[in-house]
């Protein structure tokens, strides 16, 4: 993620993001910037914000060479994603973390990343009380994005056995729209240069997550 930490996988040795990593981000940031001066979305409005987002994603990732090499090309583009299901986009709360919690998170790799908990992201999905932990890296500069990794049910079988990951840009409030339609593979999944932090067991759900990237089927 970028540097990759806060792109979908991270490199061996820190790494300014690659293009198309650059390109998806400004996607988010415009669209995030927009969201703010529009009225709420209708969940036709929201299915067909998601779906452009995801072809501007295959777009920018078919355009490069990193992460998908050309050589994978076909058989990860278009990328596999569930259906767009409105209701995995939830609010969630963070209960901050006061202490200098941190931990190793193995990695893709056999290496380990020091993660510092920010706090504890508290939600409702489906009717179910939820928590997930997000991270920042151990001695970031740059405190502003979290990274929250989860696996869930479908780990292993229609999801990257390791699990996916979400980004949360920093909120005054401490409230979060989690949206597990954005969940995305992380890039070691298409390019083995690539390292995957693994989602720490405080943050394996309990149930399937039918929302977000997924692989094609076969």
């Amino acid at each position: 993620m970028g540097m990759r930490l806060l792109t979908p996988a991270l490199p061996a040795q820190p790494a300014l993001p690659g293009l198309p990593a650059l390109f998806v981000a400004a996607l988010v940031l415009a669209a995030a910037a927009g969201a703010c001066n529009r009225p709420p979305d209708t969940p036709q409005d929201y299915v067909a914000r998601v779906m452009m987002a995801r072809a501007q994603k295959d777009a920018a990732f078919a355009a490069s060479n990193d992460p998908v090499p050309d050589n994978k090309k076909p058989e990860f583009l278009p990328l596999g994603y569930f259906a767009v299901d409105p209701e995995y986009n939830v609010l969630a709360a963070l209960k901050p973390i006061t202490d200098d919690s941190k931990l190793m998170m193995p990695t893709s790799t056999g290496q380990q990343r020091e993660m510092r908990r920010v706090g504890t992201l508290e939600f409702t999905l489906k009717g179910m009380p939820m928590t997930l932990t997000a991270f920042v890296e151990a001695g970031a500069a740059d405190i502003n994005r979290l990274f929250v990794p989860f696996s869930d049910m479908t780990s292993g079988t229609e999801t990257y056995a390791a699990g996916r990951y979400l980004d949360l840009d920093r909120t005054g409030s401490g409230i979060y729209a989690l949206d597990f339609n954005a969940a995305y593979h992380p890039y070691c999944v298409y390019n083995a240069s690539y390292e995957c932090p693994y989602p720490p067991p405080e943050n394996r759900l309990k149930t399937p997550i039918h929302a977000g990237e997924k692989f094609k089927k076969t």
